[in-house]
């Protein structure tokens, strides 16, 4: 989305960043994309030249949040030490410590872009219901035995079918 970077928009950007989280299912990162927009859309305010325009981007990864501002400055930002007292200065040290990682880069001849990634939750732990023994009945010649098999999905692996239960009985 283009913007002007005053305050009304920013707390407006916010709303829309969160909006698309909360649809993306990703209520966790609220927080801190939130605080990331608002800082680099307050740097935006604070020190871009000529103009106060920018765009916001945020894309969904493979496994991270990706959140861009450009705008049409093409001085680089710099994280600066803010002394004790300092009522500003601490921005970019905040998205840097809140942020998996971050960076800004030109953009084109008259502008850059300033981003930070989030990583997205891992995926959820399999309902309680599906990490219960499964039971099925063995179809042996002789004696019946009950094959069971616990079903743990590591973190990360997102199985559409469960696995199959294995038996070490002979039968």
């Amino acid at each position: 989305m283009e913007l002007q970077a005053l305050p009304s928009r920013i707390g407006q950007v916010r709303r829309i960043v969160s909006a698309q989280l909360r649809y993306w299912h990703l209520d966790p990162l609220i927080d801190r994309a939130s605080l990331g927009v608002t800082e680099l859309l307050s740097n935006v305010h604070r020190h871009a030249r000529p103009d106060k325009t920018c765009t916001v981007e945020i894309e969904l990864l493979l496994e991270r949040l990706k959140v861009s501002v450009y705008d049409h400055d093409p001085r680089l930002p710099v994280v600066g030490d803010a002394s004790p007292l300092a009522t500003c200065g601490r921005g970019l040290a905040m998205v840097a410590a809140m942020s998996e990682s971050w960076g800004a880069v030109p953009d084109g001849e008259s502008g850059k872009v300033v981003w930070f990634t989030l990583p997205t939750p891992s995926a959820t732990p399999a309902p309680a219901w599906d990490r219960r023994p499964r039971f099925t009945a063995a179809e042996p010649a002789g004696p019946r035995f009950t094959e069971v098999a616990l079903v743990e999905h590591p973190a990360g692996e997102h199985r559409a079918e469960p696995a199959p239960a294995r038996s070490a009985v002979p039968g």
